[in-house]
């Protein structure tokens, strides 16, 4: 991966990063990762961002699985948690989640761990 991105390890083999264009997929590819998880919703960052769509596109060129499960930086959903519990269970490892900072995936992450424990 670039310099400019930075990649947090928030579990043995799971990372954050800030938000990653279609251009980083084949970079993540190279460095190890397997899977992508977009946590940002499409146009939150305005018409710049890059949206879901192409994002998959490059990642699944690069030979990357590809979940988009975007959600908000203020809190989320018991569903949403739901949902990433179980995208945690099938994405292959190395996996790389992203939104805006970052924050926001990695606090869903332990949501979703939290979750899988409580059963």
């Amino acid at each position: 991966m670039s310099q400019s991105v930075q990649i947090q390890a928030i579990a043995e083999d799971v990372y954050v990063a800030p938000q990653l264009t279609p251009e980083a997929m084949a970079a993540a590819a190279e460095a190890g990762f397997k899977a992508v998880l977009n946590n940002r919703p499409d146009m939150e960052g305005g018409p710049d961002q890059p949206t879901s769509a192409a994002v998959e596109a490059a990642a699944k060129a690069a030979g990357l699985q590809y979940a988009h499960l975007p959600v908000q930086g203020g809190g989320q959903t018991p569903e949403e948690i739901s949902r990433c519990a179980e995208l945690l269970q099938t994405l292959p490892r190395p996996l790389l989640m992203f939104c805006r900072s970052g924050a926001r995936s990695a606090n869903l992450y332990r949501q979703a761990i939290a979750l899988g424990d409580a059963d």
